[in-house]
């Protein structure tokens, strides 16, 4: 299942660091087993959140030069808080360092002010084509809709 758990981008300075926000909704199907009486967002998928936040600053840094980005290592991940619907998880991913095939994140999540979430992030970069030449295609419709993903979620810096 692929879902976009960044609801918006509030800031980003491409090669330093980015904002994002995650709205959590009772809408979410993931909330109706997790758990029963007592809805929250699972830990996984703050982690998940954290990463896509950390992919939007790689993609933006890199001007979409890959078509694939993935979580190749967490860290130091600590959880502090429940975020429950109608709650808002803020993201804050810097890059700690970088190298031509990976980048090396400290995040962290908020929610009202205080921490919910953090970790340290290592996320590789690669294109589908590096070891398939007959997949450049998919890798030009893979960077072709994550521009257009980014276009809908950053649209708000614009203002």
């Amino acid at each position: 299942m692929k879902f976009c758990l960044v609801d918006r981008v509030v800031s980003v300075t491409p090669g330093e660091s980015i904002r994002t926000v995650k709205q959590v909704s009772l809408a979410e199907e993931y909330l109706q087993d997790h758990f029963p009486g007592f809805a929250v967002l699972p830990g996984v998928l703050m982690v998940e959140c954290m990463v896509q936040s950390c992919a939007w600053l790689s993609r933006i840094t890199d001007d979409f030069q890959f078509s694939t980005i993935l979580l190749k290592q967490a860290r130091a991940v600590r959880f502090n808080s429940f975020l429950k619907p109608g709650e808002v998880l803020e993201v804050e991913a810097r890059i700690k360092s970088t190298s031509e095939a990976e980048t090396e994140f400290m995040v962290s999540g908020t929610k009202a002010g205080e921490s919910a979430v953090s970790a340290r992030l290592t996320l590789s970069r690669q294109n589908l084509s590096d070891r398939n030449p007959q997949m450049k295609g998919n890798d030009e419709r893979v960077v072709a809709a994550m521009k257009e993903l980014w276009a809908q979620l950053s649209s708000s810096l614009d203002s």
